[in-house]
């Protein structure tokens, strides 16, 4: 999880939030894991003592982006099995048997890992003041799928807002 942001605003005077809908809608995610992540950041948000206004100080926004990762294994390890002879030197077919021999089919496994911008707008200049980035795989259990994006949320927004500069 990695934040980065403009080192000139003073965070502080930052007391309302409202959601940018222009740019959520520009997210390439499902509309039920958009309200997933977006009640998380609002959580997060009043946690942090911020107010949801009509008249917001910030605007939320996000952008997702995703990527199929391969992984592949060279397995190179002894076994044992029946197989096929072949014809022999001198013409003479072995035929089936017992013998060693090695395993060097590679395994192949994918993933798709995503990536969840958050980025806060000042309203009034609609300038990106904060950006916290999250890289994580998806996961396809539904049971889990809620508490694990609060629990990513979280850790980006445990980066908002910076520490001031001393």
């Amino acid at each position: 999880m990695s934040a980065d942001y403009d080192s000139n605003v003073n965070f502080s005077e930052y007391k309302t939030f409202a959601f940018f809908k222009t740019g959520i809608d520009r997210a390439e995610i499902s509309d039920l894991d958009k309200r997933r992540i977006l009640r998380a950041i609002e959580t997060e948000l009043l946690n942090k003592g911020l107010t949801k206004s009509e008249n917001p100080d910030i605007l939320v926004s996000l952008f997702t982006a995703s990527q199929q990762r391969v992984d592949v294994y060279n397995n190179y390890w002894g076994y044992g099995g029946w197989g096929w002879g072949g014809w022999g030197p001198y013409g003479g077919y072995y035929g089936p048997g017992w013998g060693w021999g090695w395993n060097n089919q590679p395994s192949v496994s994918t993933s798709t890992e995503g990536q969840l911008f958050i980025d806060l707008l000042d309203a009034d200049k609609k300038e990106l003041i904060w950006q916290g980035l999250g890289t994580g795989y998806l996961t396809r259990n539904m049971d889990k799928k809620d508490a694990l994006i609060k629990e990513f949320v979280t850790k980006i927004m445990a980066k908002y807002p910076p520490e001031p500069k001393k």
